[in-house]
């Protein structure tokens, strides 16, 4: 069978039917947004031996990946090729196509607004075009983090108005997606997955679904609690994050090396977890999940406060960022942040990726521009700013390369991802000041006079 070609059933497909089809891989897996999350899940399942029909909306991205070309650093082009010869993927913008698969998964953006609730255009977009092609013995699988009881009171209503009932005639369940870019220990096929299901068959029919992809399931009562699941393993690490930075910043006034406290403390064997400071939050998670919980208590006249105030914490880095940067000029240099030319290093989120969403490096370059500085940035994995939502007038800029006479040009350079590519002792050699915000020069062994850290 072809990726083009339809199952052998595709009407009102009974749920041991579609149990012995799963085990059998005689089963079509469609996946909407073929992004970070999308895209390394189709990879996932055609290896498990699926047929796989990816859609997006982006004509030019299906185009690129039905050239076997991937866009994403660690999901090798080779892969795609792979089983686009084997007909068992092919990118489509035509959802019409999805009458013709099992299983839709949806894995689309859920952003904040300007206003930092939640945006679920995305996902109620893509409810909206799947309503009318929704069939009897469809499994719908939201990945998208959201709020607990989007599922349910916003999917399943839209499914529903088609005269279609969830649990009867179709199947509807949450998995929240667990993807860590960068991560060389684990991917989407060795990370275990969360699974709600709208009922005691839809849970039957996607834990099946997973099962045959990853390496272990985690079944849980409700598509809710799936979705609370979610939400409070990223809030874990903003609220710990937020806790060290504010560390860093009492810290840093009492002439206490952060760092050196943390690696000192994480030596004890019991009671205590190693989370590390930066210049902010980045990706698509943590800066952006805890504010969806909060947003939802306040139905429940529940305010999340502590939650909030990490969020307030955590936004807040890179202002001190910059004006740690304005100190080290003043007094290493005698002179202001106006008029100072400034080399940010690493603009992806986090090291070793080339994703920049949400990261805090795009803030700084604005922040210091606010502030009169003309500011450059240097990243091995991304040679040109991409479009983003809040940063749109920064698309476009070009990498700057990392050569000796390029950097001393600059008054300052900040590190803001510390990318394993990059020669810190060479940067720190050329460079007049450099401000370090990931710790990247002293875990090089570096230090000196002009080596400042933040």
């Amino acid at each position: 069978m072809s990726a083009s070609a339809p199952p052998r059933s595709v009407t009102d497909s009974g749920l041991s039917d579609q149990l012995a089809r799963i085990a059998g891989k005689d089963y079509r897996i469609g996946i909407i947004g073929l992004g970070y999350v999308g895209l390394p899940l189709a990879m996932t399942a055609c290896k498990a031996g699926f047929k796989v029909l990816g859609f997006d909306i982006d004509a030019k991205r299906v185009m690129q990946i039905n050239r076997g070309e991937s866009f994403i650093k660690h999901i090798p082009t080779e892969a795609i090729n792979a089983a686009i010869k084997d007909e068992r993927f092919r990118a489509t913008t035509d959802f019409d196509e999805l009458r013709d698969v099992d299983a839709i998964v949806i894995a689309v953006p859920t952003p904040l607004t300007k206003h930092r609730e939640p945006d679920l255009s995305y996902v109620e977009a893509t409810a909206r075009a799947i309503a009318p092609r929704l069939r009897k013995g469809h499994l719908v699988v939201l990945e998208s983090t959201t709020w607990p009881g989007t599922t349910d009171e916003v999917m399943r209503p839209i499914f529903e108005a088609t005269g279609l009932k969830s649990g009867v005639d179709f199947y509807l369940a949450f998995s929240p997606e667990r993807e860590d870019p960068g991560n060389l220990d684990f991917d989407t096929s060795t990370i275990p997955k969360v699974v709600g299901g709208d009922g005691a068959d839809a849970l039957a029919l996607a834990n099946a679904v997973y099962s045959a992809l990853v390496v272990k399931t985690v079944p849980v009562s409700s598509p809710r609690t799936a979705e609370a699941v979610k939400l409070t393993e990223n809030i874990f690490r903003a609220v710990n994050i937020a806790l060290v930075n504010e560390l860093k910043v009492v810290y840093s006034k009492m002439g206490i090396d952060v760092w050196e406290v943390i690696d000192a403390a994480k030596t004890k064997p019991f009671g205590f977890m190693p989370f590390y400071p930066g210049p902010g939050l980045g990706g698509h998670c943590i800066p952006i999940d805890p504010f969806y919980l909060t947003w939802k208590a306040r139905e429940f006249d529940v305010t999340a406060r502590f939650i909030e105030l990490a969020g307030q914490i955590n936004t807040a880095m890179p202002h001190w960022v910059v004006d740690r940067v304005a100190e080290a000029l003043d007094r290493r240099q005698g002179r202001g942040l106006s008029s100072a030319r400034i080399l940010v290093v690493g603009i992806a989120y986090k090291k070793n990726i080339e994703d920049t969403r949400e990261s805090p490096a795009l803030k700084l370059i604005e922040l210091l521009e606010e502030r009169g500085a003309t500011a450059d940035y240097h990243d091995p994995y991304v040679p040109e700013l991409p479009r983003t939502r809040k940063h749109g007038n920064l698309a476009g800029r070009a990498s700057v390369p990392l050569t000796a006479d390029i950097v001393a040009s600059y008054d300052a350079v900040l590190i803001a991802t510390d990318h394993d590519a990059i020669d810190y002792r060479a940067l720190a050699e050329a460079a007049r000041l450099v401000v370090d915000t990931r710790n990247a020069c002293a875990k090089a062994g570096l230090g000196g006079d002009n080596i400042v850290k933040a």
